[in-house]
């Protein structure tokens, strides 16, 4: 059973930096390409980053490139995304996921706030 956990998120200010982390188990990590989705007060879910199986090939939501980058390291199962110059819009609870699959996890709040 694929088993996902989210942690590395919280308060921020405007312009500050969060490192997600995602812990995976259940399934062969290394053969997935991976993905990390937001969900915005009162919104859907809005797809922000991908890396694939490999960790070689990386994508971006236009709004993030630059700031965001994805990461993850095979060996220990672990899926990453660093943010920085983190905006008020980047509010949202995080999920890390299969890629294109729905979110089946707890997420991480990220709030960006003076």
């Amino acid at each position: 059973e694929v088993h996902l956990v989210e942690s590395g998120g919280g308060l921020v200010q405007p312009g500050g930096s969060l490192r997600l982390s995602c812990a995976a188990s259940g399934f062969i990590f290394g053969r997935y390409d991976m993905s990390w989705v937001r969900q915005a007060p009162g919104k859907g879910f809005e797809w922000v980053s991908r890396i694939g199986s490999s960790g070689f090939t990386a994508y971006y939501k236009d709004s993030v490139k630059g700031r965001f980058t994805i990461s993850r390291d095979n060996a220990q199962n672990m899926l990453y995304l660093q943010m920085n110059s983190l905006k008020s819009e980047d509010t949202a609870v995080y999920y890390c996921v299969l890629s294109g699959q729905n979110p089946r996890s707890q997420g991480t709040q990220v709030t960006v706030s003076s």
